[in-house]
């Protein structure tokens, strides 16, 4: 018996002898999450790893915290335990023979969201992870392996509750806030509501704390944070934070959507110092898209995390640093640099800076939707989402690719969703492959001409009102979620005044910019203003954010590479204080791994 298991909740890890009893039949393997390594990989990992004989017990791995090492497991069998060690404790599955031990946590330097502990004797195989990265970024087939079984295995802890807590009430802002970090930086978390569940008093009772006192966050049963700042909790799973004191590089990126991580990518490669910092989490909307099926490369489609989640990795393989959560507020020259200030009162100073800050989706104002959001009305579509309206009907507000791909990924687990689009048809703005399959989805109906006008429901949401801008004739949709999807505004309050920004506020570049600049800036160049360079000399703009630009994943990322093309060219025109060399190609850091 292989010793393979997965259980939503089980008793405690067993002693040896009762393993034979409790340990049911193999389940297949889930999202390629759980791969069997070949005998031949196994050898090629064995030549740069160490055996070691395990006993039942022995703690590979604990929960809260870093694991730098990477299991294989020869012989015997290692349960993977939530909670472990306490009256909550349960598993989550077995590993037997030939499996390897990590998730996603273990790839980007976060904590462990479980507990690794030998179920029966017998021998592993240990690597460091600089072992590792030595080895997979030499064997592509294996490096991608892991990465998949990575990230499928961080997707079933999210959607198995496994993590942190965040316990709080559904009308408090600060547990919105809580909840929409953790879900957007795809952290494992579970909510419990303080208005509805009944854990929640117990919780507060074993805490000794009061509903004022809320929201909280626990995990393990021995942290407890009370309403912690986004950037608490980051330090608390391990998100690298700002560096300390005022940091300075070649590069700054702000923004770590599909354009700052292009750019990251390109630009550590080529031996740029690069620190990229992001407000809220890594990936921008794309992050939070179910399916991205035009994809250049992934003709299969891919999840908008997936593609996050290999873009944080690569931008890291060559040096690239990455800080989250990262508030920027102010952007100035200062002594042939740029000086950005973040809200924590930290500064980074870099000889260029390339805004990739993406847009916002906007808000949608109508009676009775604001208290709502967070609980029932939402901004994203992913399966944090999802789990709390599988059995209902939903609605999506939108008319754009987007919107049709949260429809279709509802789709999968809601019996009806409407797609509610105030114009006169879907060509206007979503894709032809969109189109065709929302048209052929039984659960799928779309109401065109069709505008919200107020949102019903005390706690949760109840029912739409909509109005059908032809006959003007109203009515209600019953819905139990509301996901909304109507365009997009860009994040650059923090920029007005700074940078010549157009009317709707998104980032003039190249001779836009330089037409709405003093012509002596340009003169003092020797040199027109650069393809996505602003009204500010070195600093570039790409993707969402920028004026003009296309609204699409590939075209962001196609920028974001680009941008660093200009870059180049900016530095070339700069010296470097105390030196010559302007723009240094030196060897990238291999600080992680796989492409």
């Amino acid at each position: 018996m292989s010793g393979d298991e997965t259980r939503q909740r089980a008793a405690p890890v067993p002693v040896p002898d009762e393993a034979e009893e409790t340990v049911p039949f193999e389940t297949p393997d889930v999202y390629g999450a759980y791969p069997r390594l070949s005998d031949d990989q196994m050898a090629r990992l064995a030549q740069h790893g160490r055996r070691r004989s395990v006993n039942a017990g022995d703690v590979l791995i604990r929960e809260g915290e870093r694991c730098e090492t990477f299991y294989v497991v020869l012989s015997g069998s290692v349960a993977i335990v939530e909670d472990y060690g306490t009256p909550d404790e349960h598993l989550l599955r077995v590993h037997g023979p030939g499996r390897f031990i990590g998730e996603l946590g273990l790839l980007n330097g976060q904590v462990a969201f479980y507990t690794a502990v030998v179920r029966e004797p017998g021998e592993i195989l240990a690597l460091s992870i600089d072992q590792l990265r030595h080895l997979v970024t030499r064997d592509s087939h294996l490096g991608d392996l892991i990465l998949r079984a990575c990230l499928g295995r961080r997707a079933l802890l999210v959607g198995q509750g496994a993590g942190f807590r965040i316990i709080g009430s559904r009308y408090s802002p600060d547990t919105r806030r809580l909840r929409e970090f953790a879900a957007r930086n795809r952290l494992p978390h579970r909510w419990v509501d303080l208005e509805t569940d009944e854990e929640a008093e117990a919780l507060l009772r074993r805490f000794d704390v009061g509903p004022e006192q809320t929201p909280l966050v626990i995990w393990r049963d021995t942290t407890l944070l009370r309403n912690p700042s986004n950037a608490e909790l980051a330090r608390l799973i391990g998100l690298s934070p700002l560096p300390a004191g005022n940091g300075r590089g070649d590069l700054l990126i702000v923004g770590a959507g599909p354009a700052g991580l292009a750019a990251a990518v390109n630009a550590a490669s080529e031996g740029l110092g690069t620190t990229v910092v992001e407000a809220m989490a890594t990936g921008g909307q794309a992050g939070t898209s179910s399916r991205i099926d035009n994809c250049f490369g992934f003709p299969s489609g891919i999840s908008g995390a997936e593609l996050t989640e290999r873009g944080v990795l690569q931008a890291d393989k060559f040096g690239a640093r990455i800080s989250v959560p990262a508030e920027a507020t102010r952007l100035e020259p200062r002594d042939g640099h740029y000086a950005v200030a973040f809200a924590d009162g930290s500064e980074i100073t870099a000889r260029a800076v390339v805004l990739a800050t993406g847009a916002r989706y906007r808000r949608l104002h109508v009676p009775g939707i604001e208290r709502l959001e967070g609980t029932s009305v939402h901004y994203s579509a992913t399966v944090y989402e999802i789990q709390q309206c599988r059995t209902d009907p939903v609605a999506v507000v939108g008319g754009g690719n987007s919107a049709g791909q949260a429809v279709l990924f509802l789709a999968g687990y809601a019996p009806q969703v409407y797609l509610l689009v105030r114009g006169p048809s879907l060509d206007a703005h979503m894709s032809r492959y969109l189109i065709d399959q929302i048209e052929r989805h039984p659960r799928v109906r779309v109401l065109l001409h069709t505008e919200v006008t107020e949102a019903i429901g005390d706690q949760v949401l109840e029912a739409v009102d909509v109005v059908d801008h032809r006959t003007g004739e109203h009515h209600r949709v019953e819905v139990r979620a509301l996901f909304v999807f109507t365009g997009a505004d860009p994040h650059t309050e923090w920029l007005s005044g700074t940078l010549v920004l157009d009317a709707r506020g998104f980032v003039l570049t190249g001779a836009e910019a330089q037409a709405c600049s003093v012509p002596e800036l340009w003169q003092s160049q020797g040199r027109n203003c650069l393809t996505l360079e602003t009204s500010l000399p070195g600093v570039f703009a790409a993707g969402d954010v920028r004026s003009g630009s296309v609204k699409r994943v590939a075209s962001a990322v196609g920028e974001g590479a680009m941008s660093i093309h200009f870059v180049h060219r900016y530095l070339g025109h700069t010296p470097v204080p105390g030196g010559t060399d302007s723009s240094p190609h030196t060897r990238p850091k291999e600080s992680a791994w796989l492409a």
